[in-house]
């Protein structure tokens, strides 16, 4: 039976910065990843967003790992030659309403580290933005875009160049703790196959609680409950109005951030994501959200022409929280708080976690 030193479950972002982080020549890294792709899942299929971190709980995982993560994956670009650009972002009050929520939200933002927004008044956002309606709005000029299909491939190679090695196809199904570290079983390529590893990371993103529940030893109460939440995306044809990124300011009644505007390296505009809570994996669609999301966009840009508006793709977050509850945090789920030495879970890892993965790579290496 094949002995390794460090088994990492996964090749999104989280496991490929893992490996990246972890991998030394001279001791064994193995990446596993159950599709046929890297990142085939949450990774490749979000906003492309380098996140400032702006809106969470101030002293949170997010919050802190989003700040440093940010700066981290700014200097990851630069180095490794990834495609990534400071576009900047308009956080938009829409009406006279929304100025408490603009104020609110520049006050967390301060609390949270993050002191380089600019209010701007009606006129300095037009002057900015002549296709965007809003009263005021707050610039971020730390927040960007990314080409993270470039980026999940720096850290495959830096990982390979630190020893480690990839394979596809692969999904761990029992992991069992014993006296010399842990023993993995699974099947690759549709064979069985049983491999002992020293340390294991459980990046598995929208699987991860599966495995956890088929890891002896740790306690069911351990692992905290998935709830799968689809955001669905709609390109837009034709030349952008916009030079930023526009947010309308966060809906008090959904999971997620508002349909925002994005924009990719190529300077093509898209619309999204919504919040959608599911059963069980769909990354379909439908051509009938066009005019809610035409409705929800002409909030902030009343030019909008939805015959324009194209079905576009989706992303599944693995959110701890299910409809109506409270946002929850990361779970990064060492030996400390599960007794299982070598062992650390990652649960929970949404929104900022692309923006995070290098911060979050850092807190997983200081656990084992």
């Amino acid at each position: 039976m094949d002995s390794i030193d460090t088994l990492i479950i996964g090749a999104g972002a989280l496991g490929l910065a893992c490996a990246a982080r972890l991998a030394r020549p001279g001791r064994s890294t193995l990446v596993v990843e159950a599709e046929r792709l890297i990142g085939s899942h949450t990774s490749s299929r979000n906003s492309e967003v380098i996140h400032a971190g702006l809106y969470y709980p101030p002293g949170s995982l997010k919050a802190e790992l989003c700040l440093e993560g940010r700066e981290r994956l700014y200097a990851w670009c630069a180095a490794h030659r990834v495609g990534h650009r400071r576009l900047g972002k308009l956080l938009v009050a829409v009406s006279g309403a929304e100025r408490g929520k603009l104020d609110a939200l520049a006050a967390n933002a301060a609390a949270c580290g993050v002191h380089d927004l600019q209010a701007l008044s009606r006129s300095q956002l037009l002057e900015l933005e002549p296709a965007v309606r809003g009263v005021a709005a707050l610039l971020s000029p730390s927040t960007g875009i990314i080409d993270s299909h470039a980026y999940l491939q720096s850290l495959l190679a830096a990982a390979e160049q630190g020893g480690a090695q990839l394979v596809l196809d692969t999904r761990v199904e029992r992991l069992e703790p014993g006296a010399d570290g842990w023993l993995a079983s699974g099947r690759s390529a549709g064979e069985p196959f049983q491999l002992k590893t020293q340390r294991v990371v459980n990046a598995g993103g929208l699987f991860a609680q599966r495995l956890a529940r088929h890891t002896a030893g740790l306690n069911a109460a351990q692992v905290p409950p998935l709830h799968l939440c689809q955001g669905r995306y709609f390109g837009y044809r034709g030349r952008s109005p916009f030079h930023h990124l526009i947010y309308p300011l966060p809906p008090a009644d959904t999971a997620g951030l508002g349909i925002h505007a994005t924009l990719d390296l190529a300077g093509q505009l898209r619309f999204g994501p919504d919040t959608h809570y599911l059963e069980r994996l769909d990354y379909r669609v439908d051509e009938q959200l066009r005019e809610p999301f035409a409705a929800a966009i002409r909030r902030y840009f009343p030019g909008l022409d939805s015959s324009r508006l194209t079905p576009g793709y989706s992303g599944i977050r693995p959110k701890l929280a299910g409809p109506g509850e409270p946002p929850a945090d990361f779970l990064i789920q060492g030996p400390g708080a599960h007794g299982l030495a070598g062992l650390v879970n990652l649960f929970g890892i949404e929104s900022p976690g692309l923006t995070a993965s290098l911060a979050i790579a850092e807190r997983v290496a200081q656990m084992l």
